[in-house]
């Protein structure tokens, strides 16, 4: 995502959400050090964004939109597919966000994901009551990647 991206991105998010993000909550969170901006194109034209967050043991997002014409149709799984080739069993091994419970169309696309709600955040918006679910995708090594040894200098004791 670059700064050229935000009045698609803008258009977006007005249109998917009631709640939406200003071009200042972009900025501001784009600015911080581990957060980091996606857009997915097609005929160059930005149909899809997610903003996510870098933490030593995890990816948290924060915001996600596909544009309601290209739902369906492989963008918002193709943009998770980037995420979850960010994880590994050795670092950061899991992907957390919120969706409001009146969401069920995001709750539903993120269980398709394979990620589960692992909790209720009592009245967890500013601008509503409305509680959300924490959900959590969790990275499955494979066998392989498990047996291999941890690359990773140890210092011995003495």
């Amino acid at each position: 995502m670059i700064r050229r991206d935000m009045p698609s991105v803008l258009g977006i998010e007005q249109n998917c959400f009631e709640f939406a993000w200003t071009e200042e909550d972009f900025i501001r969170c784009l600015r911080q050090r581990n957060c980091i901006g996606m857009v997915a194109e097609k005929d160059d034209e930005i149909v899809g964004f997610m903003i996510y967050e870098l933490h030593k043991n995890r990816l948290h997002i924060l915001n996600f939109a596909v544009h309601g014409d290209h739902r369906r149709s492989g963008v918002g799984q193709a943009m998770c597919s980037k995420l979850f080739g960010k994880l590994s069993h050795e670092r950061r091994n899991r992907i957390m966000l919120e969706v409001r419970e009146t969401n069920l169309e995001a709750q539903l696309f993120f269980k398709s994901l394979g990620f589960r709600a692992i909790s209720v955040l009592r009245d967890f918006y500013d601008d509503t009551v409305e509680d959300a679910y924490l959900m959590q995708f969790r990275y499955q090594p494979s066998i392989a990647e498990i047996s291999q040894p941890n690359n990773r200098i140890t210092r011995m004791a003495g």
